[in-house]
């Protein structure tokens, strides 16, 4: 039996095209069946256009259902979630809650989709907040994954401690790393450094049953020195899209530079070479998108400019979050933290 995933069409800032094109590829590549979300006729045309006017005659599991309204990048959230009953993401998440598909896919709204999912699919008995996971490229070659990035502006210790089992049981049973190690995100490695947020979490943090490491700092994150770092929402957001910016800046001035200098033709092939080596590291769309860990069924959340790759791994992650159970791996271990406490 296929996994099944439910893909918001309408959700991207280039919606169909993308999610489209990226459900195509998933289809084609990872034996998953998806279930395209949105205004039909736009998606079928969109889908003829790409050379699949029907998926079936091309062994494709790819699926329609209709939903007659899009909430926007520019509506308010609570209004928005509220009113628009029909809207594709509402009706995604309906489609998984109803047991017709096992997790969403959706670069809409980052507010709306989160809100969506907590309210249809609820969270997990032990869970008192979901996180927003964010996966980093490092200078070793392995992912780091921060969590939350934005899904809690404000957080309290306990929530902190949840999300480091949360990232740990993600980064085990996805990323592949055997024992993760754990750091909590401040402004000193020291254990006497940080804000009373920081400094109230060190506590819990060593009763948890993670890997901990102690404190780390923003420079940590791309080293491949710690697998799992914890931070409250505001400030993983903030490193998040600092981050982002930071790396269009560097792939930019690599562009224009490597077009100005004069190289001989082996230089200029070994420079290319590397330029592309360099991008696809620090490409997001390798890791498709952040899922929203803590819910009982998984979302992924990516971003509004996406492009069909990264749709496709956000299919991908939803998938292998499936096949190893996450949720429930989440919720017996937090479940266990609590008893023993």
């Amino acid at each position: 039996m296929l996994t099944t995933i439910a893909v918001d069409a309408m959700g991207g800032d280039n919606a169909p095209a993308i999610e489209v094109e990226g459900a195509i590829q998933a289809a084609r590549d990872l034996r998953v069946r998806i279930l395209l979300i949105g205004r039909e006729e736009q998606i079928r045309a969109e889908l003829a256009r790409q050379g699949v006017p029907d998926p079936r005659k091309q062994r494709l599991h790819i699926e329609i259902v209709n939903a007659t309204e899009v909430i926007t990048m520019d509506d308010p959230v609570a209004q928005a979630v509220r009113r628009k009953r029909d809207s594709s993401i509402r009706v995604a998440a309906r489609l998984v809650r109803e047991g017709k598909a096992h997790g969403l896919v959706s670069a809409g709204n980052t507010g709306a989709v989160m809100a969506t999912s907590v309210l249809m699919l609820g969270t997990l008995p032990s869970v008192d907040r979901p996180a927003l996971a964010g996966i980093f490229p490092t200078l070793k070659g392995n992912g780091t994954v921060l969590l939350d990035v934005g899904a809690n502006a404000e957080c309290k210790p306990e929530h902190l401690q949840q999300f480091a089992i949360m990232g740990s049981v993600y980064s085990r049973s996805i990323l592949g790393v055997r024992n993760p190690r754990v750091g909590l995100m401040s402004i000193g490695e020291e254990d006497i450094k940080g804000n009373d947020l920081t400094k109230e979490t060190l506590h819990l943090m060593k009763e948890a049953p993670v890997n901990f490491i102690g404190n780390v700092e923003g420079r940590d994150i791309f080293t491949g020195d710690v697998d799992v770092i914890v931070s409250d929402g505001f400030t993983g957001n903030v490193i998040l899209k600092t981050s982002e910016g930071l790396v269009e800046a560097i792939m930019g001035l690599l562009k224009t530079e490597l077009g100005q200098t004069l190289l001989t033709q082996t230089g200029a092939i070994l420079s290319r070479q590397a330029f592309r080596s360099v991008k696809k590291r620090l490409d997001y769309s390798e890791f498709g998108g952040a899922p929203l860990l803590g819910c009982k069924a998984i979302t992924v959340i990516c971003h509004g400019s996406s492009t069909p790759k990264a749709i496709r791994n956000a299919i991908r992650v939803a998938k292998e979050f499936v096949k190893e159970d996450l949720s429930a791996r989440i919720e017996s271990e937090i479940s266990e933290m609590t008893l023993i406490q």
